[in-house]
């Protein structure tokens, strides 16, 4: 499965500090706006402790992790949605990937310059979704127009279910409520699905603040502009508090002298791992597991797929033949091994109904 998430903001927030951190790939960072005008992409392993526990069981000859590609969008400016700062590109660019981190600025730094002249992540939220929502108004524009056509003699029954669900959301958006925000069934969702629309996305806001302020805020990003924050509607659970440039420090620290630095910090993990583990989360994905002497790997699949939706991630002809799926919890696996497992009663036999658990190892039996 292929998963990407783009980060963006205003110029000068940090995502590019962010984004080298995180692929610790060298790229440009400067102070002035576009630095970044085409899109950085960089390739992000996702962070699981159950792998390596796996691999030590099985004996495993190597260990394939799951992963999520980044995108470092350039900073959008006011005047984005009708081209201002090549805003079409970088529009168009976010309308690619399937989640948003958007990074807004509560660091204090005289000497990295602020577009709009001062620090306020409220404010920076308000102008990016601003942006965005003009950018999703103008394409639900034009497809209400097109629809219209398609339903003036009234005998396009499916043309009017699509017209209304797009009128809907050209009314919410119009009144400045994000799509994803809006009340819509499912079947309205779908309507609307093949729009793309920018506001759609699941969101994640990662709030880079100073290195001094870190150490007392919660690993959780709970803190003070939290609260703030959500008042404007930014839930706390979709919200990673970090520091950009101590992120940047960790990316070129050895594992054990990251750990130390970890720990003097009071975290049990840094903001990039839990900014991962987010946009996981948002996705609405899950992760089981292949173990066995060859290789340990890690399969994403989305919440609540049968098993053999989650044997197709392996191959196609896992699914058209599928049979059965053995099932062991991965804390019994990493405790008594599979054989250990069998011989206790703890490896079970589930059908084509079975929904995949998140940490669920199977192995697959098919049909050819």
């Amino acid at each position: 499965m292929s998963l990407s998430i783009g980060i963006v903001g205003l110029p000068n927030v940090g995502k590019s500090t962010l984004f080298k951190a995180l692929t610790k790939n060298p790229i440009d960072i400067a102070n002035y706006p576009f630095c970044t005008i085409a899109p950085n992409v960089g390739v992000v392993e996702v962070p699981d402790d159950r792998l390596q526990q796996l691999a030590v069981v099985s004996k495993s000859e190597k260990i394939i992790p799951t992963v999520i590609e980044f995108v470092d969008i350039a900073g959008l400016v006011k005047g984005a949605s009708e081209g201002e700062g090549l805003g079409n590109e970088f529009l168009a660019n976010i309308r690619e990937v399937d989640a948003i981190a958007h990074v807004v600025r509560q660091f204090s730094d005289p000497d990295v310059v602020h577009v709009d002249g001062k620090v306020d992540p409220v404010s920076d939220i308000e102008t990016i979704n601003t942006e965005l929502i003009l950018k999703d108004l103008e394409t639900i524009t034009r497809r209400a127009a097109d629809l219209k056509s398609k339903t003036k003699s009234g005998a396009d029954k499916e043309a009017l279910t699509r017209l209304a669900a797009v009128e809907k959301v050209k009314v919410g958006l119009a009144a400045g409520t994000l799509a994803a925000r809006l009340d819509l069934t499912h079947d309205e969702k779908v309507l609307i699905q093949d729009l793309h629309l920018l506001t759609a996305k699941p969101v994640i806001t990662v709030v880079n603040v100073d290195e001094s302020e870190i150490g007392v805020r919660p690993a959780q990003g709970g803190s003070a502009i939290g609260g703030k924050l959500a008042i404007e509607g930014v839930r706390a659970d979709d919200m990673v508090v970090i520091s950009a440039k101590i992120e940047a420090e960790l990316a070129d620290l050895s594992d054990s002298d990251r750990q130390e630095y970890l720990t003097e910090l009071g975290m049990s993990a840094s903001g990039l791992d839990r900014l991962i583990t987010k946009g996981y989360e948002v996705l609405n994905l899950i992760t089981f597991f292949t173990s066995g002497q060859q290789e340990t790997r890690a399969w994403t699949v989305t919440r609540g797929s049968l098993a053999p939706q989650a044997a197709g991630k392996i191959h196609t002809d896992f699914e058209q033949g599928f049979i059965r799926a053995e099932v062991i919890k991965w804390q019994d696996c990493v405790q008594y091994g599979e054989l250990g497992c069998k011989e206790k009663g703890l490896l079970r036999t589930e059908g084509k109904e079975y929904i995949v658990q998140d940490g669920d190892v199977m192995h697959f039996r098919f049909s050819p």
